[in-house]
């Protein structure tokens, strides 16, 4: 049995595993405390996420996995082209796959219509385990375009992206957990994938802030980029977006239905809201 087929089959259970571990971590050692109650919070990112994961299954891995299929037999993208030793090209892939990621995640951030889908991740008054797989089903399906770029561009086989799938589904728990760690420890995890402080900083209501620390999985892309932020007085961070800081707003109803609406200027708290609380 392939190394392809044993992460796939494993997959599943290890981000089964990674989330139930992470939640009961983050509640025994919080990095920040919370604003809203933990069952209100995550019941309502369980249910978002709940039409995310349909369109996940029912769209975005279908396609993915026929995409790479046609890669591998037809012999499409640049590491094929290269001919690099099976062990390599695999490595490589799972490499660029991450990078690839990063670069849509500023893409969301810097055009207006994904904006408008992306927004509903970060209107989260919270940062836990459950910000991680609270996306707009609308998101999750403008970005299967995407997918299928990196796959066939790269040159992606189907065993690295499962390798991928399987590896950057409890990444993104981690790093958007409420989990402290021992600074020390964390300053040396930051240097080589993204951690909870690091990726705090990207949630702020601050834009400049949140400007910053896009990475998905190694955290070598901002710093090579320039866009890699690094904060101490993590606890002082602000978590959300400043037009969307009262809980009425963020009902599940109204998050389904954010990007459809009319838009309002995000980085500027309402007048019901104290900017300085």
């Amino acid at each position: 049995m392939g190394l392809g087929r044993v992460i796939g089959k494993i997959a599943f259970p290890l981000a089964i595993f990674a989330f139930g571990g992470l939640v009961l971590l983050e509640r025994r050692r919080p990095l920040r405390r919370r604003v809203e109650t933990e069952s209100a919070h995550d019941v309502r990112n369980l249910l978002i996420a709940g039409t995310a994961g349909a369109a996940v299954l029912l769209l975005e891995n279908p396609i993915a996995k026929r995409a790479s299929a046609l890669v591998e037999r037809k012999n499409l993208g640049l590491l094929k082209a290269l001919r690099l030793p099976k062990w390599l090209e695999t490595f490589a892939a799972v490499l660029l796959l991450d990078y690839t990621l990063y670069l849509w995640h500023v893409l969301t951030h810097r055009m207006p219509i994904l904006w408008r889908f992306h927004v509903v991740h970060h209107t989260d008054l919270d940062l836990a385990t459950t910000t991680a797989v609270r996306f707009h089903f609308g998101e999750i399906i403008i970005s299967i375009g995407w997918r299928v770029a990196q796959i066939g561009v790269i040159g992606v086989s189907p065993e690295a992206l499962k390798i991928w799938q399987a590896l950057i589904l409890p990444s993104v728990m981690f790093h958007h957990s409420n989990l402290e760690l021992p600074e020390k420890f964390e300053n040396v995890l930051g240097k080589f994938i993204v951690t909870p402080r690091l990726h705090g900083i990207h949630h702020s209501v601050i834009r400049s802030e949140t400007d910053s620390n896009w990475s998905s999985g190694l955290s070598i892309w901002d710093r090579m980029h320039g866009t890699f932020r690094d904060v101490s007085e993590h606890r002082e961070i602000r978590i959300g977006v400043p037009a969307y800081q009262s809980e009425s707003d963020l009902t599940v109803k109204n998050l389904v239905k954010l990007p459809f609406s009319e838009q309002r200027d995000d980085w500027r708290f309402s007048a019901s809201v104290d900017e300085e609380e």
